[in-house]
């Protein structure tokens, strides 16, 4: 079974009953990998839709250990599945986890026990998730900041991360987006 079919399986199984909503999101996320092949090489790209289709996978009632889903997620995934150690880390680290883990008192253990993974990849995971709605429809890094705010409220500890993390999320989409366009123009990034 390949990476990628392991993980939709994974994801399905422990989201689809439980939070259907949130299964429609990663498989909206999962779209956006999908899309950033031409960035990508074969085995990235892989490794880019597993971790977009597995990055909530934290917030399955069933996993939930600290209630932060990155490091629930991870763990699960590294301690349980023994899953590929960069999607692990990708879904540790998704999403500028580190600031909402500091805003939990969480930031040590995260950092202690998941390494960064590559630049570009973090940035593309940060792409997907941030450009895809709750629902799973593409949307700009801008409105789903927003939404964000908006649905947890703006003094809520994810309201307060989602605003700080807002530069580099924007910056991580405009890097993306910047490479994707030189990709289908043909020039090299």
């Amino acid at each position: 079974m390949s990476l990628t079919s392991w993980a939709y399986d994974l994801s399905e199984s422990v989201l689809a009953d439980s939070l259907p909503r949130r299964w429609a999101h990663v498989q909206g996320v999962a779209r956006r990998a999908r899309e950033l092949r031409p960035i990508l090489t074969e085995g990235d790209a892989e490794v880019m839709e597993a971790a977009a289709i597995l990055h909530d996978i934290g917030y399955a009632p069933a996993l939930t250990k600290t209630g932060f889903h990155p490091l629930d997620g991870a763990r699960f995934l590294r301690q349980v599945e023994h899953a590929n150690e960069h999607v692990v880390n990708l879904v540790a680290h998704h999403s500028c986890a580190l600031l909402e883990a500091e805003e939990r008192g969480l930031r040590r253990e995260l950092e202690g026990e998941f390494p960064l993974e590559r630049p570009e990849l973090v940035d593309a995971l940060v792409y997907c998730d941030m450009t895809t709605t709750p629902d799973g429809t593409p949307t700009d890094s801008h409105a789903r900041v927003q939404e964000i705010v908006d649905r947890y409220g703006p003094d809520t500890i994810v309201g307060r991360f989602i605003q700080r993390a807002a530069p580099e999320i924007h910056a991580a989409s405009g890097r993306v987006l910047g490479r994707l366009e030189h990709a289908e123009s043909g020039t090299i990034c």
